[in-house]
């Protein structure tokens, strides 16, 4: 394999990175030009697809892998495509699967209803902080993508269906994005840009709750108190449906869990937790009494956008990592932030973990501004697509503006650059 060859591989990856960016940001346009076509026609359907973001990145991946192959060498492009690692994009399918299915909901209803009860608050007050707390710290045991998965679905409910501002909207989804993003970093194993340098670093779990745990709690907790006081007039008037159908049977909801427990646990081996998710599809055809339809298509969407970004992110190794070693802690610290929002931050962790000699501040504000500026974009944070292709359909036609999305997150990821600071 020549070096020519190397670079020019590399130059396509990030040329087709960035084209597939810029994409994102025209999604919207994409989907005002499919209206201009009879609905169903082949013109209508294909601009629609490019207005899809979940696409986006999978498109754009393909695209690149063709380039290379006609323009650089076949051989290369397949040994590229076979020693990318696609686990966390399967156990995103998988778990998001899981997640949505009726038993798993209802389990978390009920625990954010109870958590809610103790919180001295008005009802509608009281249910979202709950939400907004349990659901991202329960991310740093069942994992992010798990934690967005059924966060982003009880609001769904909760709130984004009712008819409150664009504004409650943007503000809350930007929270949820920041939250879910550092609330997974009590625990070494739940979100990925730690799981990528916590082996290596010898990061284990007391390390993590005394370095970024309890200021995730804190930070998750002023977020959330902030945001609640500016959207308070759309939270006095949501009408909370108390649902009244059957309950569950309790031996449906404990198998549920059995199986969530176990793909989680094995989620670093992906033959064994898509083994036990086709054991699962199993259960629920047994079970399909209580389920509603399962959400694969909006799965296999966003399996489809992380599976794109691991393509595109590799080749970006050349730049990324130069400009890593050569920040001060606090470059590091701000740079990372800054760098979240069109990098995936697991990513970004990852190629800086193969830079030698850095310090143990650098290493914290490594990881510390990638979870910060997690909720920035949908491409930040691997769990983002997840929670976007759940609420995406109450923006209306147009769906969520990335510019909207980021003002939104900005102050929750402005409170959480203060409690990380690296000092």
């Amino acid at each position: 394999m020549s070096e020519i060859n190397t670079n020019l591989f590399e130059q396509l990856g990030t040329l087709f990175f960035i084209l597939a960016i810029l994409h994102t940001f025209l999604v919207k346009q994409f989907q005002k030009i499919a209206s201009r076509y009879p609905e169903g026609s082949i013109k209508e359907n294909l601009f629609h697809l490019f207005g899809e973001v979940e696409v986006v990145f999978g498109l754009w991946a393909g695209i690149f892998i063709l380039s290379a192959v006609l323009c650089v060498d076949l051989k290369m492009a397949m040994e590229y495509l076979n020693t990318r690692d696609y686990k966390e994009a399967l156990f995103v399918f998988v778990i998001m699967v899981i997640c949505s299915t009726k038993p798993i909901l209802e389990l978390v209803r009920t625990l954010i209803s109870v958590f809610a009860k103790l919180i001295p608050l008005k009802r509608n007050f009281s249910i979202y902080l709950s939400c907004m707390l349990l659901g991202p710290i329960l991310g740093s045991f069942i994992t992010e993508p798990a934690a967005m998965t059924v966060t982003a679905l009880f609001l769904l409910n909760f709130m984004f269906r009712q008819k409150v501002s664009n504004k409650a909207k943007y503000l809350t989804l930007g929270l949820l994005f920041v939250n879910i993003s550092i609330g997974g970093t009590l625990t070494p194993f739940a979100a990925p840009p730690v799981l990528m340098v916590a082996g290596k670093w010898n990061w284990d779990l007391f390390f993590m709750l005394t370095n970024f745990g309890w200021k995730a709690g804190l930070s998750i907790l002023l977020s959330t108190l902030i945001v609640m006081f500016f959207i308070r007039k759309d939270l006095k008037e949501l009408k909370f449906k108390v649902d009244h159908n059957e309950k569950l049977p309790m031996w449906v909801i404990v198998l549920h869990i059995l199986f969530l427990v176990l793909v989680v646990l094995t989620h670093t081996q992906p033959i064994v937790f898509f083994g036990l998710f086709l054991f699962f599809l199993g259960l629920v055809t047994v079970t399909k009494e209580f389920h509603e339809e399962l959400k694969l298509k909006e799965s296999l969407l966003v399996a489809f956008f992380l599976g794109g970004l691991v393509v595109l992110g590799g080749p970006q190794k050349w730049w990324l990592q130069g400009l890593i070693s050569h920040l001060s802690v606090l470059g590091l610290y701000f740079g990372s932030i800054g760098l979240t929002s069109f990098t995936d931050n697991a990513a970004l962790t990852f190629l800086g973990s193969q830079v030698e000699n850095l310090s143990d501040l650098s290493k914290y504000a490594l990881v510390a501004g990638s979870v910060v500026g997690g909720g920035l974009t949908v491409i930040a944070n691997a769990p983002n697509p997840a929670g976007y292709s759940i609420l995406n359909g109450s923006f209306g036609e147009q769906g969520i503006a990335p510019l909207y999305l980021f003002l939104g997150a900005l102050l929750p990821t402005a409170v959480a650059a203060l409690f990380f600071f690296p000092y």
